[in-house]
């Protein structure tokens, strides 16, 4: 045998087990943080982000339409899980924070299916957030889904 199995490798969908969205959302995460903590303009952001290790590896559409449609709605964002948190929402980890509008903003603005959009905001709380917060995140984004899509909600719950 001259040709080795060996040698051929299957091409690698992810890098790292993060797919491009993940990591758009990973960034998108690191955007609203900033811009939540210190208003940093986001062209501010989106340069720095830019130039960022890894962004190359993102999906840089995905990235700028969280960013950008959490910052221009940010109210009705917010609004629209404010009624599912148990306290103020300045009172939130700024990184949870972060999560929930992004994972709201997910929910009411594209198609990605719900539980794809709770388990990615899931995996950010554990990545960035708090010991606790992915339960948190969970349980409110998992609220908000009947409020949103309760079309979608209206299946089997007990697969999530």
């Amino acid at each position: 045998m001259s040709k080795e199995t060996t040698s051929v490798k299957a091409p690698a969908k992810k890098r790292g087990g993060r797919s491009a969205r993940r990591r758009s959302r990973e960034f998108a995460l690191q955007g609203v943080y900033q811009w939540l903590i210190s208003h940093t303009d986001p062209v501010e952001i989106d340069a720095a982000a830019l130039e960022a290790e890894d962004f190359d590896k993102a999906d840089a559409e995905f990235y700028r339409s969280l960013l950008h449609g959490v910052i221009d709605d940010f109210v009705a964002t917010e609004d629209a899980y404010k009624p599912f948190v148990d306290r103020d929402v300045t009172t939130l980890s700024p990184i949870e924070r972060g999560i929930l509008l992004i994972g709201t903003y997910e929910l009411k603005n594209t198609a990605t299916p719900y539980r794809v959009v709770i388990n990615e905001a899931v995996e950010l709380a554990k990545s960035f957030g708090g010991t606790d917060g992915f339960r948190y995140v969970n349980g409110v984004l998992d609220k908000l889904v009947s409020k949103l899509r309760p079309y979608e909600a209206s299946g089997s719950k007990d697969a999530r």
